[in-house]
């Protein structure tokens, strides 16, 4: 299934229902902010490394995969709702990412990259300059 269907199937699903009048950007992101609640909920208490083997336990990757897919479809209704096209969104984010991230600057490291150092002021720090 495709973007541009899955748009349609929600609009359809919506409008089936007249719940079109409900789905308002601020509804939208109000609901879509509480599914990724409930999805962190699954993750709250877990260790780094247990979060990590959630897919071995079939009843947690389960309720895990209804809230990502309840994530998924709030966003793509608020995108549909604002006219923002999701994937030349993502395209053009994931683009301003690389060019924030260069790999020569982010490998191996978390740091924001407003906050991180380039390799000359990090010789320089070095060198005491």
């Amino acid at each position: 299934m495709n973007l541009p269907e899955i748009q349609q199937r929600l609009r359809d699903f919506a409008a089936e229902r007249h719940w079109d009048r409900f789905h308002t950007p601020k509804n939208l992101v109000m609901a879509l902010a509480v599914e990724s609640a409930e999805l962190m909920e699954h993750f709250q208490w877990l260790s780094p490394e247990q979060s990590l083997d959630v897919q071995s336990d079939a009843d947690l990757r389960q309720a895990v995969a209804e809230e990502l897919a309840d994530v998924a479809i709030y966003l793509i209704r608020l995108a549909d709702k604002l006219g923002i096209d999701l994937e030349i969104a993502i395209q053009d984010k994931m683009q301003r990412n690389a060019d924030k991230y260069p790999v020569y600057l982010a490998r191996g490291n978390a740091v924001k990259y407003n906050r991180r150092k380039t390799p000359s002021e990090e010789r320089n720090q070095e060198a005491g300059t």
